[in-house]
């Protein structure tokens, strides 16, 4: 346990604000390959505050999708700390890091990662469902009409189109009432009309539920749109 003010370590000390939504200190990821180790990040020191809309930025190979994994902690760093909210995910075994990102995170991934066996209403309810939440159908409904698809509650995924299923992605992130979205590349896979309309469902949607938004884009017209940018060159922060 820790204070949401200050936490005091043997061999660091961390001020920790309580508009802090993400904090990163002397974060590190390093991999074995066969040639040896692999520096992916290097000391990466980040504050995001609550509500606050950030795009990470960087050539191909730079470490920007790593960087998210960890700070939404589906990966772990080889050194340093992360902190999500009030919780210090590096202290934590992936069963905890899991209740954590049930609780607080959303994702939107390039490849829309929806489950095929379920119906777009279904997917978009799976998050308020696994919390408990009784009133997860009229959730999921009213955001799936609010993305524009109030006629595809019944279509499954394979029945959708690339726009279509990136939109029910979306519902779905907002549905689990995150406090934090991740979204990696979320146009990647998608055509510039399309992707440009699932950008801004993506700010309208931050900006009415107050989101903390972290987003990873080789666009800069996409960065451009954010409160601020990050450049990643490398693994470290430029």
């Amino acid at each position: 346990m820790y204070s949401p003010d200050k936490l005091e370590r043997t061999d660091v000390k961390v001020v920790y604000s309580l508009e802090t939504m993400i904090k990163t200190v002397g974060l590190g990821k390093i991999v074995r390959t066969s040639e040896g180790k692999l520096t992916i990040l290097k000391g990466i020191e980040l504050e995001i505050k609550k509500s606050e809309s950030v795009a990470i930025i960087g050539a191909s190979g730079s470490g920007k999708t790593t960087l998210l994994s960890l700070l939404a902690g589906l990966d772990t760093p080889s050194s340093g700390d992360i902190f999500l909210g009030r919780h210090e995910l590096t202290r934590m075994d992936e069963e905890q890091r899991a209740v954590v990102r049930g609780e607080m995170v959303g994702f939107v991934f390039q490849t829309f990662q929806l489950l095929a066996s379920l119906t777009a209403i279904e997917n978009v309810m799976l998050p308020s469902e696994l919390k408990g939440d009784s009133n997860a159908y009229d959730k999921a409904r009213d955001l799936l009409e609010r993305v524009g698809l109030g006629h595809r509650f019944i279509h499954y995924p394979r029945q959708l189109s690339g726009g279509e299923q990136q939109r029910v992605a979306i519902a779905r992130a907002f549905a689990s009432s995150a406090e934090v979205l991740f979204a990696d590349e979320p146009t990647g896979n998608l055509d510039t009309i399309t992707g440009a309309h699932i950008i801004d469902l993506i700010f309208e949607l931050n900006v009415e539920f107050g989101t903390t938004l972290v987003l990873v884009t080789h666009d800069s017209r996409i960065a451009d749109r954010c409160d601020r940018s990050i450049r990643i060159d490398s693994g470290e922060l430029v």
